[in-house]
């Protein structure tokens, strides 16, 4: 008689994790908005640089790149590395990106960019988060983390992928699931 309770135990948790598994996305999900890859392109050569995806908590009003940055909701970029590049590149290439699309605030550019500690290597990932609550950005590097404050500062940062950007195909894709 002992062992029919230890079995029906077994069964409803097998049950409940079966529910969870197949249950719909709840609202503390991440939606993913689409993905694709950064490319950078040397005479008339591509070589891939990293695979970035969006995600956000909730969807914007409208479906555009704008409504995107201007989202003040947790959202994060992820990005898997598919070649080594180094710390000078990625500084520079973060650095020229801010600039391009007008943000100045250089203390705040150097506090993010210093998350970036060292060469990132193929296969690495890099999370780049904004928390609504605390009105900050971090971006998570391995084992570095940076958090910089501000709406402002957020939306530089997602300018850098959705706002003027030398690969604009790749903002597109990346909101190319939103509806």
């Amino acid at each position: 008689m002992k062992l029919i309770p230890k079995k029906l135990l077994i069964l409803v948790a097998a049950l409940a994790a079966l529910v969870a598994v197949s249950a719909p996305l709840r609202a503390e999900d991440w939606l993913l908005t689409g993905a694709g890859v950064r490319v950078k392109t040397i005479a008339f050569i591509d070589i891939d640089v990293y695979e970035i995806s969006h995600f956000m908590k909730q969807a914007p009003a409208s479906r555009s790149k704008q409504a995107v940055i201007d989202a003040d909701v947790p959202k994060k970029f992820v990005w898997r590395m598919m070649r080594d590049v180094d710390q000078e590149k990625i500084h520079d290439a973060l650095t020229g990106a801010f600039a391009m699309n007008g943000y100045k605030d250089q203390a705040k550019i150097k506090a993010f960019v210093g998350a970036f500690k060292a060469e990132l290597k193929e296969g690495s990932r890099v999370t780049i988060q904004y928390d609504p609550e605390k009105k900050s950005t971090t971006a998570l590097v391995g084992g570095s983390s940076a958090s910089v404050a501000g709406v402002d500062f957020m939306k530089a940062v997602w300018s850098i992928w959705l706002g003027k950007i030398d690969q604009p195909k790749l903002g597109d894709q990346l909101i190319g699931r939103l509806k």
